[in-house]
């Protein structure tokens, strides 16, 4: 046990830097977790690995995590996310930090090169990771599986260990900023990792987008927005403007149940602007925001554990003894979500914010 805990004595926290060369919430994330685990073993060593355009405004905004040394790969040719350069940048501060355990933000960019990474230098990576800690004398992580049912606690003799953090599975890194010495680590590419080149970027309006992972709030519409109301009719053109405007004075993100953007392949109206990349539970993603309000959503088991992470989760539908009423919601409103809805974009509307 002891010769575990000794031989883990390096910690690289690897993460890309931001369009400003910041580093992003993710990061900071990950930061959090890789400075808490240094932290737990005596003896070790953090270490702090960056690349993209540049590196010293992350370096800075950092410099106070106890890092004993800061690497960074830099220059145009790491500003923009391609596998090849990428992964070269990865395994160049792999091997100039030679460490133990590699902790770093899964997001897009990182989880793409990871794996290969970690093959090229003869560890192991794993994924989706929500926490990492010594217990009984060895680092070991925390992994959900089955959709977030279950839960697992993995460790590996082999080494170096990369780990992916899911964003927003840890507290941030909230240490003062403080000047750091980035090291630079030289990365030569041939013309043949130069290929792919970012021409543009597009992205939709505001208005229209729907998705924002950042975002603190997250509405979820369910089936009852397209049944039938007390007047005996439909209204799904109003419940997509009530939708549709809480999500652009909120600035919240929109989630769905399976079975509302199912309706659609079984020829019942539908929400025009959702897909099935706005599902959440059961298939669909498992999103992390403060706060959650299911609006015409029954609540079962699948549907829940879909909000799992989500810190405060509130909801509103007109029966009180729905799945939300027995404990799957901090807060239940026995109310029509229509009228809801309707009062919040008018109290949003007056709010200077």
């Amino acid at each position: 046990m002891d010769s575990q805990v000794n031989r883990m004595q390096t910690i690289l926290f690897l993460s890309h830097t931001e369009a400003d060369q910041s580093l992003g919430r993710a990061g900071l994330e990950a930061l959090g977790a890789a400075a808490s685990l240094q932290a737990s073993l005596p003896g070790s060593q953090l270490v702090v690995g960056l690349f993209g355009e540049g590196a010293q405004i992350a370096a800075n905004q950092v410099g106070g995590c106890g890092a004993t040394r800061f690497l960074g790969v830099t220059g145009p040719d790491f500003s923009q996310s391609r596998y090849a350069t990428d992964a070269a940048a990865v395994e160049a501060l792999s091997r100039a930090a030679s460490p133990d355990i590699v902790i770093a933000p899964a997001t897009s960019r990182i989880n793409r090169v990871l794996p290969g990474v970690a093959e090229r230098v003869g560890g192991r990576a794993d994924t989706h990771i929500v926490g990492v800690a010594v217990i009984d004398g060895a680092v070991q992580a925390s992994r959900w599986y089955y959709r977030q049912r279950m839960e697992a606690q993995i460790k590996r003799s082999q080494l170096p260990w990369f780990l992916a953090i899911d964003p927003g599975s840890q507290p941030s890194w909230g240490g003062a900023p403080a000047p750091a010495a980035v090291e630079a680590v030289p990365v030569t590419l041939p013309d043949s990792c130069k290929r792919t080149r970012v021409t543009g970027m597009r992205t939709p309006a505001a208005d229209a987008q729907t998705i924002r992972p950042d975002a603190n709030l997250l509405l979820v519409a369910g089936a009852g927005w397209t049944k039938k109301q007390a007047d005996g009719q439909p209204h799904v053109k109003e419940a997509e403007e009530l939708i549709l405007g809480c999500l652009k004075q909120a600035r919240a993100s929109l989630g769905s149940s399976k079975s509302l953007v199912d309706l659609g392949g079984e020829g019942q109206a539908v929400l025009g602007f959702l897909t099935h990349l706005n599902q959440v539970g059961q298939t669909g993603s498992t999103p992390r925001h403060q706060k959650g309000l299911a609006t015409c959503c029954h609540g079962e088991e699948p549907h829940a554990v879909g909000w799992r992470f989500i810190n405060e989760r509130r909801a509103i539908n007109l029966d009180a003894g729905c799945g939300w009423a027995r404990g799957k919601a901090d807060v239940l409103y026995v109310a029509d979500a229509f009228a809801v809805l309707r009062k919040v974009n008018e109290l949003l509307a007056q709010s200077p914010g």
